[in-house]
C-alpha cells in the first residue's frame, strides 16, 4: 500500500527531457507532465522566450530552460542541443511536438510552403533525433516520443504537406526504434486526432473562412462527428507520453499510438 504521508519520489527525478514545440499546446502539456514527474525540462520553440509567464507554470522554475529554436536549420538545432546539455546534462527523453499545418491543396501548392512544412515537421524531428539518439545508445537508456497525427494514414485534400510530413515521422520513428532497441532506447509515435489547442482552432477557423462557413459551426461539427463527440485534450497526449517514459514501458517501442476518441483525422 502507498503511504500517503510519504509518497514515492517522482519517477523521472534525475532525468533530463527536451521538448520541441513545448511553449504551447501539446508540447506544453507534455513538458508540464514531465516536470511534475521530476524531470528537468528544456523547452524549445520559435519565439518561446517571448511567452511571458511560461516558466511560472512549472513546479520548479530552476529545473526549466526555455530556448528559442528554429528546427528548420541544423545550426540552430545544434546550438539548442549544446545549450541544453551544458545546462542540465545529457538528454534522457526527447519529445518532438513542434509542428505547423498550413492549408493548401496540392494543385498550385507553393514550393516554399511545402519545403517549410517538411523542414519543421519532418526534418526537424530528424535533426533532434540524430543529435540525441547516439548519446542515449551510449548511455543505454532513452525515450524518444514523436508527435505524429492520424492524418499520416488518412489524408486530407487541403493538407498534403502536413499529411506527408507526419507519415514520414511515423516511418522515421520505426527506423530509430530498431536502431535503439538493443540499447535500452525506445522510440514511439503518438498520433492524435483533432486536439483542442489554439493552433487547431486557428486552422479550423481558416478552413471555415475558405469555405465561407461559420468557424464555430465547423468546430462543433468536428466534435459531433467524433464517436465521443469531443476533441482530444492536450493533457491526454501528455498522459500517454508520461506512461511511455516509465521503466515498466520499456517493451513498448516502434509503435504508432493513436489518441483520437475513436475517430480518424
Amino acid at each position: 500500500m502507498t503511504d500517503k504521508n510519504n509518497p514515492p519520489p517522482p519517477f523521472l527525478r534525475g532525468r533530463v527531457a527536451m521538448v520541441t514545440g513545448g511553449a504551447s499546446g501539446i508540447g506544453l502539456a507534455v513538458a508540464l507532465a514531465l516536470a511534475e514527474a521530476g524531470a528537468r525540462v528544456v523547452i524549445g520553440s520559435r519565439h518561446a522566450s517571448r511567452r511571458s509567464g511560461l516558466s511560472e507554470r512549472f513546479p520548479n522554475r530552476e529545473a526549466i530552460l526555455v530556448l528559442d529554436v528554429d528546427l528548420g536549420t541544423t545550426d540552430q538545432v545544434e546550438s539548442f542541443y549544446r545549450a541544453s546539455v551544458e545546462t542540465f546534462g545529457a538528454i534522457d527523453i526527447l519529445v518532438n511536438a513542434a509542428g505547423i499545418f498550413p492549408e493548401h491543396p496540392l494543385s498550385g501548392h507553393p514550393d516554399t510552403l511545402w519545403d517549410e512544412v517538411l523542414e519543421v515537421n519532418l526534418n526537424g524531428v530528424y535533426r533532434t533525433c540524430k543529435r540525441c539518439l547516439p548519446e542515449m545508445i551510449r548511455r543505454q537508456w532513452g525515450r524518444i516520443i514523436n508527435i505524429a497525427s492520424t492524418a499520416a494514414s488518412v489524408g486530407a485534400v487541403t493538407y498534403p504537406a502536413y499529411c506527408a510530413s507526419k507519415a514520414g515521422v511515423v516511418a522515421l520513428t520505426r527506423c530509430m526504434a530498431l536502431e535503439g532497441a538493443a540499447h535500452g532506447v525506445t522510440c514511439n509515435a503518438i498520433s492524435p486526432g483533432w486536439v483542442e489547442t489554439d493552433a487547431a482552432r486557428r486552422a479550423i477557423a481558416q478552413t471555415a473562412r475558405t469555405e465561407g462557413r461559420d468557424p464555430v459551426a465547423c468546430l462543433n461539427e468536428i466534435k459531433q462527428t467524433n464517436p465521443q463527440q469531443r476533441m482530444i485534450q492536450p493533457a491526454e497526449i501528455a498522459n500517454l507520453a508520461l506512461f511511455l517514459c516509465q521503466e515498466g514501458s520499456k517493451g513498448i517501442t516502434m509503435q504508432d499510438l493513436t489518441v483520437a476518441a475513436g475517430s480518424l483525422w
